[in-house]
């Protein structure tokens, strides 16, 4: 039986033999917007879930429940900011009108400040209940920033520098970049591929156009008609095995990222 790794499916006694055998955790961020007519909404945060937990089936460390919420929904949003936005919202069945900034009820300032704050705070969380790296993993691209300056302003925090967690942050893509040279999309060939590989009963190639037909919604190097489970699994894998490499040097080493901007610095373990 596959050893279960999800914080919140877990009892307390299960949760502290895991945090004592590896103190991470990882701690999966997306979104709900739209990869064309043959992924599930949700596809960005079933990916950065999925990549997650296989990172922590391979180097130690929980799962946190992934969060969906919270991120901006005027800007970089497909819904509200594609050159197509009319055509998605039409196959959506909405009015593209919905997703007008006067429609929210924060400004994209506000919005972003917000999210901002809610990611200091789940890293908080994560430091009080006993963890010593916790890992943001962006699975829609834009959070990766909001991430990062979350990553840069906890770890300077006074308790945080002394004593607590140490945060990171990644993306995929950016980390397997000098492996693939189509790597990173949008609902294209390598997101379906990854959606393939994790949760294939929520793609429909079928429902595609045929190929060199034009895609809505859709941006990429590889064809989304050329994704395969396959090739999902082999880039999760090689993304999963770097990320790996990243945090088990920032445990065994966290004074070495505690000055200030270096908590970002990656690939101190190749020297």
């Amino acid at each position: 039986m596959t050893q279960e790794i999800r914080y919140q499916m877990l009892r307390p006694d299960q949760v502290v033999a895991r945090r004592q055998e590896c103190p991470v955790v990882y701690i999966p961020i997306g979104t709900l917007e739209w990869h064309g007519v043959h992924n599930p909404l949700g596809a960005d945060t079933l990916q950065a879930e999925g990549l997650a937990i296989l990172c922590a089936k391979k180097g130690g460390g929980l799962v946190f429940p992934p969060l969906y919420y919270g991120e901006s929904r005027v800007e970089s949003l497909m819904e509200a900011n594609a050159g197509d936005r009319n055509l998605i919202a039409e196959k959506m069945g909405l009015s593209p009108d919905n997703f007008l900034p006067e429609r929210q009820p924060f400004t994209a300032t506000e919005q972003a400040l917000n999210y901002h704050r809610l990611l200091l705070h789940v890293l908080a969380e994560a430091e009080s209940l006993g963890f010593q790296v916790g890992v943001l993993v962006a699975g829609h691209y834009p959070l990766i920033d909001h991430a990062r300056a979350a990553v840069l302003q906890f770890n300077q925090r006074g308790y945080s520098r002394r004593h607590g967690l140490l945060a990171w942050a990644f993306v995929d893509y950016l980390l397997v970049r000098d492996r693939y040279a189509m790597a990173g999309d949008h609902a294209a060939g390598w997101e379906t591929s990854h959606v393939m590989a994790l949760h294939p009963e929520t793609v429909d190639l079928s429902l595609l156009p045929p190929k060199g037909e034009k895609l809505i919604g859709v941006g990429g190097q590889m064809a989304p008609q050329d994704a395969t489970a396959d090739f999902g699994r082999e880039t999760l894998e090689a993304a999963a095995e770097v990320a790996v490499r990243e945090v088990g040097h920032r445990l065994e080493h966290r004074e070495m990222y505690r000055g200030h901007g270096v908590s970002l610095r990656e690939g101190l373990w190749r020297d």
